[in-house]
């Protein structure tokens, strides 16, 4: 907790990684071009570093829920800004209702029957290692693996999002799996 207090960004920066890929996971493909990640992602760190002083001597797992719920928020706002000119009340709801549901949804993992803090603790651990791992993929593989396995789509959809053929989406899917699977077993 000390050097959380000495150097806030330090004890922030971890979270980088983690922060973008959970912001790819929740932004729409379409809406991926228009959105800045990197920026929603650094201006949660910014407000974060601003308010040390209040999550500093928080737990790991509420400090995460935070950051996320911040997160989340934030890249609301950004997708409001980008899509003003276009929009309209359903689709202005419909994201609301999407990010409380990811926040939910969060917290659901975080507080999974039969679950002690140890395996909380693993999973989350787990889930910034594979963010690191995905984010060090090159960007076109990166939006594969993130389309088809993080957020479901089919290869047809991924194909179609990406605009590409999806012969080149395997071979995007192929490569980018290697190499997490070589980062992952260092």
């Amino acid at each position: 907790m000390t050097s959380e207090l000495s150097d806030p960004a330090v004890a922030l920066e971890r979270y980088r990684d983690h922060l973008l890929a959970t912001a790819r996971r929740q932004t729409d493909p379409r809406l991926a071009v228009a959105v800045d990640l990197s920026g929603v992602v650094q201006q949660t760190l910014l407000e974060a570093h601003a308010s040390a002083g209040e999550w500093a001597g928080w737990p790991t797992a509420r400090r995460e829920a935070w950051l996320r719920r911040v997160l989340a928020n934030n890249l609301a706002d950004e997708v409001r800004r980008q899509t003003a000119a276009v929009r309209d009340v359903g689709r202005r709801v419909a994201l609301e209702t999407e990010s409380s549901g990811v926040a939910s949804r969060g917290a659901a993992e975080l507080t999974a029957a039969g679950s002690s803090p140890s395996q909380r603790a693993g999973r989350n651990e787990d889930e910034r290692r594979l963010a690191a791992a995905v984010a060090g993929l090159p960007a076109d593989q990166r939006q594969a693996v993130e389309l088809h396995h993080l957020q479901g789509l089919t290869l047809a959809a991924t194909a179609a999002a990406m605009g590409l053929t999806t012969q080149s989406v395997v071979g995007l899917l192929f490569r980018g799996l290697r190499g997490l699977r070589a980062v992952l077993a260092e």
